[in-house]
Parts: structure tokens; sequence; C-alpha cells
């Protein structure tokens, strides 16, 4: 039985990885710090907070997968702005990769919760 939203994985990965993303970010140029790099950081933190506040309305069902839905889109933000920072020659594609196949696991992971929720 959940107890938490803290016992949801899905809120776990999206919650480390926005974690490191923001100090990712603080690493840009200066000017991209302010554009992408705050654009990135919204999309990234408002994962765990959508699962959050969805999770604090599961009573409501579809409140719940509402909230679901919206951290699943900014999960794909964050994913297309990943792939931006990179061709912009911000981020290695090494690091591209790895942050690519975590959000791509976290989205896959959020689509199931939202699948099987009842």
């Amino acid at each position: 039985m959940l107890k938490s939203y803290k016992d949801l994985e899905v809120y776990k990965i999206s919650y480390k990885t926005a974690l490191s993303l923001h100090q990712m970010t603080l690493e840009f140029p200066k000017h991209e710090q302010y554009e992408l790099g705050s654009q990135m950081r919204r999309a990234a933190t408002s994962i765990p907070l959508n699962i959050v506040e969805g999770f604090g309305r599961r009573s409501s069902s579809t409140d719940f997968k509402n909230f679901l839905r919206i951290a699943l889109g900014s999960c794909n933000e964050v994913m297309v702005l990943l792939e931006m920072i990179k061709d912009l020659g911000y981020l290695e594609n090494k690091v591209f990769q790895e942050l690519n196949e975590t959000y791509d696991h976290l989205a896959r992971q959020i689509y199931r919760l939202l699948e099987s929720w009842k």
C-alpha cells in the first residue's frame, strides 16, 4: 500500500534527475541559463511536482491521471530540450544518451502508472 508520494518510484527518479538537470543548467553559457536552462529547469521540476499534486488528489482517479498526463508531457518536453542543448554543443553525447535514456524510462514508468491506476 502506498502511504506517501515518496513511495512512488516515478517520483524518486523524477526528483533526483530534476536536481541533476538543475545543476547541469547552471553550467550553461550565461545567456542560456536564462533561456534554455530556465525552460529545462521548469519542465524537469514540473514532473515530480505534478506527480505529487496528483498523488494528493488520488481519491479521484481522474484527477490523478490528469496530473500524470501533465508529468508525461513535461517528461517529453525535457527530452526535446536535451536534444536541443546537445545539438547546440552544451551537452556531450554520452551525457545526452544517459539523460535521454533516464527520461525515456521515466516516461514509460509514468505511462504504465497512468494506465494501471484505477
